[in-house]
């Protein structure tokens, strides 16, 4: 049970080339990078309204630029997992997935000097078919996980999960918190609104709106959503071409007028507003 109305303001730290969840081509270097201008630009901002988020890293990324884990820890960030190199999560077996998260998870951490406690799955694709990795995640020593997004989507969706609210899965080897992501009901329609491309297409009074009358925020962002000066990949799909830089435009004017209209906490924070006796437990 949500004691008050919580936004949760989360940040997917990765670069605008590793949105590419088709060709299965993971030869990065190739690209020209984005990250810090726009990555940068959000903290000085969170820095301002002295906000704090919760920062799911890509564990390549820590290796490669180390920096910018390092910058976000300093600045008082949640360091998070976001896997290693963002490969589906579905695409993986018990093992491979084993590996891949405590690879990222051990990156994380020595270049933090923190326990990564939070995980997230990249474009949240855990689904009815690979509910093992809640089991693997608590076998790791994660706390919390924010990969659920409880309806079908283009790449996962965990239908079963039922109301988009905080639950628990439990397992024979304990447990761990779910904060997914959040729905708001339309004329009998359930939409997403407080993240990615949801949050750049949307006008900001409907946003605003939603936010408003929603009990609990799940807010998910990239520093490409930000970033209008990207290049196009055009090894992508027309649509999902068109879907990365629809909005980037009024993106920052957005996420400003967000953070000053609304407070946020972080996955940790949000945890001591929930009383978890009263909430939903799901066996795995």
């Amino acid at each position: 049970m949500i004691k008050t109305n919580i936004n949760i303001l989360t940040l997917d730290i990765e670069d605008y080339y590793c949105h590419d969840n088709y060709s299965q081509m993971f030869d990065w270097e190739k690209y020209p990078v984005r990250i810090y201008e726009p990555l940068y630009k959000i903290l000085d901002l969170l820095d301002e309204y002295q906000v704090k988020a919760t920062c799911f890293c890509l564990g390549w990324l820590a290796e490669k630029h180390p920096d910018i884990i390092k910058e976000i820890t300093q600045r008082g960030h949640e360091i998070a997992c976001h896997s290693y190199q963002h490969q589906l999560a579905y695409r993986f077996n018990r093992e491979t997935f084993l590996q891949d998260t405590l690879k990222a998870k051990k990156l994380l951490e020595d270049l933090s000097g923190k326990e990564v406690v939070s995980y997230r799955a990249p474009s949240f694709s855990f689904t009815d078919e690979n509910t093992y990795a809640f089991d693997v995640l608590i076998e790791l020593g994660f706390k919390y996980d924010c990969s659920v997004f409880p309806k079908k989507r283009e790449c996962g969706g965990l239908k079963s999960y039922g109301s988009a609210e905080p639950k628990i899965f439990k397992s024979e080897k304990g447990i761990i918190k779910e904060f997914p992501t959040n729905l708001f009901s339309v004329l009998g329609q359930t939409v997403t609104f407080s993240g990615g491309g949801y949050f750049r297409v949307l006008p900001y009074y409907a946003t605003k709106y939603m936010t408003k009358h929603s009990k609990y925020v799940m807010s998910y962002f990239h520093p490409s959503d930000f970033d209008v000066n990207q290049p196009n990949i055009t090894s992508l799909p027309l649509l999902r071409q068109i879907k990365n830089r629809i909005g980037l435009r009024g993106a920052f004017k957005k996420i400003s007028k967000y953070i000053h209209d609304f407070d946020f906490v972080t996955i940790q924070e949000a945890d001591r507003l929930i009383n978890w006796d009263k909430t939903k437990t799901i066996l795995i």
